[in-house]
């Protein structure tokens, strides 16, 4: 029989770098593990100090900005109602002052054609009652 030492020995070489490889994942895994733990630390209290604090006054700029809004929405509800209003008492206002004045236009006219008419008629009794206008030409006759 061939002498098996040699093969035995490396076999027991090979067993030992197996257990050793194998105790080195391990130690990576309970290393990565421990990282693992460490990180998730920091990120908690990192978020508890830094991000919880940023996170309320957002919060609390946002509810402002969202109050801001709200009473701005508001004023801009009183204004077009306002301009509304006050638009429709201007277009009340401008027809009340174009019938005065359509009205004292026409008293006025009124008048004053009553004037010329009684003017006119003196005229035409005291002027040789040939009842034309003053200044009209009479018609010629063929």
């Amino acid at each position: 029989m061939p002498n098996l030492a040699t093969t035995n020995l490396l076999l027991g070489i090979m067993a030992a770098v197996s257990v050793l490889e194998a105790l080195l994942l391990i130690g990576a895994g309970v290393a990565g593990l421990k990282m693992y733990r460490r990180i998730t630390e920091l990120v908690t209290d990192l978020e508890v100090r830094q991000v919880a604090p940023l996170r309320e006054k957002v919060e609390a700029i946002l509810a402002d900005v969202k109050s801001v809004t709200s009473r701005v929405d508001q004023q801009t509800e009183r204004v077009d109602h306002a301009i509304a209003g006050t638009m429709d008492r201007v277009d009340e206002t401008a027809e009340r002052v174009r019938h005065s004045v359509r009205d004292k236009v026409n008293q006025a006219t009124g008048v004053v054609r009553g004037i010329r008419a009684v003017v006119a008629s003196v005229l035409r009794s005291t002027g040789g009652g040939n009842g034309r206008r003053p200044g009209a030409e009479a018609p010629s006759r063929p």
